[in-house]
């Protein structure tokens, strides 16, 4: 919590960063080649599947649901964000999920993952060896650690979601090697035999992973193929006898890639359309072991971070796979793969929180005793904005990976577009915390004895594995449109048969005439949030608005041509984790309110806080989208014209079809005369 990180520092820190709102952070994200090729990974509508043993409660609501005519509804905030719809089901209570019983558990487990951390597990050493050391590996299995999800029907834990997030929280605050290790091995490694495994399957592998010591992998991207997954090039044939399919192929960089024994790869097959004969290659996912041979694997990679995590080339020459091992039937890979992305992001935000509270703890011990100019440095307003800020984004991030963990429990299955925000916005915030912390202790955060620039290079890699933030962000906001437009092609079909759809199509123009003569208003939170929370609420609520509007308004102009649409695209995806952010810490703080907790007026002033900076660069974003200018909080407009014109400006960079001319928005004259114009060479 708040208090238990900053403490003295903090509280001061987050009165004065409360006066400090208008200094805004400069972040540039921009690709010059806005040409895009969308694969089946950001437009596919893949539905996900929660890993829960055994749920704490019984699900009360339907993720999907038929609407009147038939088609399916989304019970997810995101996706109803992008339609303007407002569904607060899986947002408002903060859900909870733990049983006492479950609670007292948890804590236990944390207590003895603790120790392990502080008493046998020596990250520095592990770091210098590039190994983690065989008797830490030993104690791991030992406490279960590689069984947390495992039913205990299979000599797993059998844990919940969110009890897995809370361990995963520690191993986050203390050596994200050894977090890789365990999360290579379940949140992707097995989890396709738990989430798509036949009995059968399940059986047989999940026991050997749970306490039989062998290490799981998964294993998908290859040489020619990172992002776009279904491009991937190794391939099963059926052999002739129909026993076994024979893969060929590689794989690089896979965790645990040297050292595991049981394997879910995708590869190619041949598949027949029953409907029209004709065969063509779909992405099967095998389970496969190192022992059916054939399976070799290259020396551990050499890393920026995670040096002690086995990360490895793995070949696949004339395996042996028996048909029993196919995973989620033939052809299906993809979907199998998406979902096991899916599944296991909501526990990368969980570890980042981790990380988070640890270089945040260790910041302030050094700023309430570090002595300049004859004053503590935690009493400089400088040192406090930072403490501040970074204590805010753990909490922002806490708040969003507990959320989606708890709706997972309760048996949600559509939440791919939360946790993908929750990755990306995690993700990013640990690298700019720890980024943070080292400044604060300058020279001694930038020596390697602080232990600071071990996880400032640990962290880097979480920006870009299990779905690059870029890709995400388009996930996040393609995913998102293409429901949005399901909306309106619904609308389209009820006008041509007016008599049978009054009731939609009255409602629509009803909605539209009202918001065209300024009389709509933002949908009411009131009932959700705390009476205090109000005007926080407000500025969520217009934003929620804004963006419903800026969707619909994409849509009408660009129509399917939106996908190559990336620089517009990427302001909207950060619009939506502003949005979604601000609700996450809403009902968060709400429910900290009610309870009265020590903590309640630390949460109630960053949410406050959050929500009128999210807000205001949630509209920055939403107004770019809509002008013809689009530009970010760095103060700079890009404008893109032909590779033939040239703008009389004093820089501009040049790549492949296009010109990208940097114009400072507080231009003088002359700059304002040209810009949006081009001059021909």
């Amino acid at each position: 919590m708040f208090t238990e990180l900053i403490s003295h520092a903090g509280e001061k820190a987050f009165h004065i960063y409360h006066e400090c709102l208008n200094i805004k952070m400069s972040v540039l994200r921009i690709n010059l080649r806005s040409k895009a090729v969308v694969s089946k990974y950001l437009l596919g509508n893949v539905k996900c599947h929660a890993t829960a043993a055994k749920p704490a409660v019984k699900h009360v609501e339907k993720d999907e649901r038929a609407s009147h005519s038939g088609a399916k509804e989304s019970e997810a905030f995101a996706m109803n964000l992008f339609r303007g719809n407002l569904r607060g089901g899986q947002v408002f209570p903060y859900p909870e999920v733990l049983t006492e019983e479950q609670s007292e558990l948890t804590a236990m487990l944390v207590d003895s993952m603790d120790t392990f951390f502080t008493e046998v597990n020596d990250p520095v050493l592990n770091d210098d060896n590039e190994q983690v050391e065989s008797k830490s590996l030993e104690a791991l299995w030992e406490l279960g650690a590689f069984a947390c999800q495992i039913p205990q029907e299979f000599s797993g834990l059998g844990l919940l979601n969110t009890q897995y997030a809370r361990l995963v929280e520690v191993v986050g605050k203390h050596d994200l090697s050894v977090g890789v290790m365990l999360g290579a091995h379940q949140s992707i490694g097995f989890k396709g035999i738990l989430l798509f495994g036949t009995p059968e399957q399940k059986a047989k592998y999940l026991p050997r992973a749970a306490v039989g010591k062998e290490y799981a992998a998964f294993c998908l991207t290859e040489p020619s193929s990172g992002s776009d997954a279904g491009s991937i090039k190794s391939r099963a044939v059926l052999s002739p006898d129909k026993e076994h399919y024979i893969l060929n192929g590689s794989k690089i960089w896979i965790s645990n890639g040297g050292i595991a024994e049981i394997m879910t790869v995708f590869a190619q097959t041949p598949v027949v359309d029953p409907k029209t004969g004709n065969q063509r290659d779909q992405v099967t996912g095998f389970i496969v072991e190192r022992g059916f041979g054939g399976v070799t694997s290259g020396p551990p990679e050499k890393k920026l971070g995670l040096k002690s995590s086995n990360t490895t080339d793995i070949f696949f020459e004339d395996v042996k796979i028996p048909v029993d091992n196919v995973l989620g039937g033939v052809g299906e890979g993809f979907k199998v793969a998406m979902n096991i992305l899916n599944n296991g992001r909501f526990g990368m935000a969980a570890a980042m929180t981790g990380t988070m509270r640890a270089v945040t703890k260790k910041a302030v011990e050094h700023a309430t005793t570090r002595i300049q100019f004859g004053r503590r440095i935690d009493s400089f307003g400088t040192i406090q904005e930072k403490i501040a800020k970074m204590s805010l984004l753990h909490y922002v991030a806490e708040s969003m990976a507990y959320m989606i963990s708890a709706n997972m429990d309760k048996g949600s299955t559509d939440f791919q577009l939360e946790a993908a925000i929750s990755k990306v916005f995690s993700s990013e915030a640990a690298w700019h915390v720890c980024d943070e912390a080292i400044q604060i202790m300058g020279g001694m955060g930038y020596m390697k004895d602080c232990g600071l620039e071990r996880v400032l290079r640990d962290v880097r890699i979480f920006r870009i594995f299990e779905g690059t933030n870029d890709i995400l962000r388009l996930f996040v906001a393609l995913t998102g449109i293409q429901y949005a437009g399901s909306h309106l092609r619904e609308l389209q079909k009820a006008f041509k048969n007016p008599a049978a759809n009054l009731g939609l199509i009255f409602g629509e123009a009803t909605k539209r005439a009202i918001r065209s003569v300024g009389l709509s208003s933002s949908p009411s939170l009131s009932p959700l949030v705390h009476p205090s929370l109000a005007p926080s609420a407000a500025l969520a609520s217009k934003s929620f608005v804004h963006f419903g509007q800026t969707v619909e308004g994409m849509l009408v102009k660009y129509g399917r041509s939106v996908v190559d649409q990336q620089f517009l695209l990427n302001r909207l995806a950060n619009a939506a984790i502003d949005i979604y952010t601000m609700m996450a810490v809403l009902s968060r703080t709400t429910r900290a309110l009610q309870l009265d907790l020590p903590s309640a007026p630390h949460e109630h002033l960053m949410t406050q806080t959050w929500c009128q900076e999210a807000s205001q660069r949630a509209a920055q974003n939403l107004n770019m989208i809509s002008s013809d200018q689009q530009g970010d909080s760095t103060g700079f407009t890009y404008v893109k014209a032909p590779k033939n014109h040239l703008f009389l400006v004093s820089y501009f960079a040049t790549h492949s079809d296009y010109t990208y001319v940097h114009l400072p928005n507080s231009a003088d004259s002359g700059a304002r005369g040209v810009k949006g114009s081009a001059y021909p060479r």
